[in-house]
């Protein structure tokens, strides 16, 4: 009976056992501690790692996302500030067109652009409500896509306008320019017409009743002009013949101004203009002018004197009095300032003998258009000696030297002011045309300005 019940009673210890090692095993898996142990195992250290690790990668991401927010806003407010660029560029250009549309007057065309300017204002204050309320685009690239392109149609425009501006200008200076040379032929015409005038009348438009005591600076002036009009047809007529024998004149002016920047090619004319100036007034400033064997009066009979010899000349024609006067003291002059102005190899090379030369040192003069040219601009600047020293006070002559700085008071330049920048420093080339001191008085000389 025993043994039944103890062979009854082993399985179900057995399997107690087995359910009991089970749990235990369970329960070291799974780190539970048992009722009675408080301590944790490893295991559950694992567990806890894991699961901080879990809550890192949680942070991380929430991380993330805030970073792709903040992102994305300034995308979207980036692209705000584009289409604002874009919006103000389309602004300028609409104000451009309408400065264009005013002058000349186009109704239509202010009308316009006053339409563009308003839309584009309206624009800018939609930008503003968009900042404030915080409404940004969704699609922030392609936006500022479309601001860049629209920003810069608008600089196209703007510059299509200024364009148009310069061109509207440029006809303007064009048209100014045409009128100004048309001006100008009309002048050169008149200037024409009076000298050939002044060639056919010959004698000095002053009345036969002039007196000493009424002789002052407007008649110097007048008579100045002259002589400034009588060797310039000299020049002119030497110049040509220089050209028909072959000379180089640009290398012959070259040699009379050396180291001279001209403006224009044409300007070398007044290098032979300054050397004839040159020579016929030389010892201007002496009584006897270049004559040092002449005698002269006293001292208090000189303006007397001189204004005789200036009445003598005045309304007598040059060929004339030569003919009929041919030792006066005036045709000695000729033969001097002829002989020292024109040099042998010039003469030989312009007509091809010394002809001239020999008749004038002869005591006799020819009768060619060249020497009657000469022979009156000699007297023209003979009268206007004559008349300097007979005015009260007496005129006095004066040039400048090369380099000078430019005074207005005494100085004119020659060329147009066309030919010089305004950032120019006048220095002197050269003197043209001397001045000349009557008392305070200047009548200013005449100078070529240069670099």
């Amino acid at each position: 009976m025993d043994s039944v019940k103890s062979s009854a009673l082993t399985p179900s210890k057995s399997k107690l056992a087995r359910t009991i090692t089970k749990v235990l095993h369970i329960r070291a898996l799974t780190g539970v501690a048992p009722v009675h142990e408080t301590r944790k195992v490893k295991p559950q250290e694992k567990i806890s790692d894991d699961c901080t690790a879990s809550k890192s990668t949680g942070s991380l991401s929430e991380s993330f996302d805030s970073m792709e927010e903040e992102f994305q806003n300034r995308v979207q407010l980036h692209a705000l500030l584009a289409k604002l660029f874009a919006s103000i560029s389309s602004v300028k250009a609409a104000y451009a067109q309408l400065q264009f549309a005013q002058s000349p007057y186009d109704a239509e065309g202010i009308q316009d652009a006053d339409h563009y300017v308003v839309s584009e204002l309206k624009v800018l204050s939609e930008l503003k409500q968009c900042y404030l309320k915080k409404q940004f685009d969704p699609s922030p690239e392609t936006t500022m896509l479309l601001a860049e392109i629209q920003e810069q149609k608008s600089l196209v425009g703007t510059y299509d306008i200024m364009g148009k501006r310069l061109e509207s200008q440029a006809r303007l200076k064009g048209s100014e320019i045409t009128f100004l040379r048309e001006k100008i032929e009309e002048i050169k015409k008149q200037n024409r017409l009076l000298e050939k005038s002044l060639d056919q009348s010959g004698p000095i438009p002053v009345t036969g009743d002039l007196h000493l005591s009424g002789v002052n600076a407007s008649h110097f002036i007048k008579v100045l002009g002259h002589t400034i009009k009588s060797v310039r047809s000299f020049v002119r007529m030497m110049v040509d013949e220089m050209k028909s024998a072959g000379w180089d004149v640009d290398a012959a002016a070259t040699e009379i101004e050396p180291d001279t920047f001209y403006w224009h090619n044409d300007h070398r004319f007044f290098a032979f203009e300054s050397f004839v100036f040159r020579e016929m007034f030389d010892s201007f400033h002496q009584l006897n002018f270049s004559l040092p064997n002449e005698s002269l009066p006293e001292k208090w009979k000189q303006k007397q004197f001189f204004f005789a010899r200036f009445m003598e000349l005045k309304l007598r024609k040059t060929k004339d009095f030569l003919s009929q006067n041919p030792r006066s003291t005036f045709a000695k002059f000729c033969r001097v300032k002829y002989l020292r102005l024109i040099h042998p190899k010039m003469e030989s090379s312009l007509f091809g003998n010394l002809d001239q030369r020999s008749l004038i040192s002869s005591g006799q003069f020819p009768d060619t258009t060249f020497f009657g040219t000469f022979a009156e601009m000699a007297r023209w600047v003979w009268l206007l000696h004559s008349l300097a020293y007979s005015i009260e006070p007496e005129a006095s002559i004066f040039q400048v030297r090369k380099g000078s700085r430019f005074s207005e008071v005494y100085m004119e330049s020659i060329i147009d002011e066309m030919y010089l920048s305004p950032d120019f420093d006048p220095v002197v080339a050269f003197t043209v045309i001397p001045g000349f001191m009557i008392g305070k008085t200047a009548i200013q000389c005449r100078v070529y300005l240069s670099q």
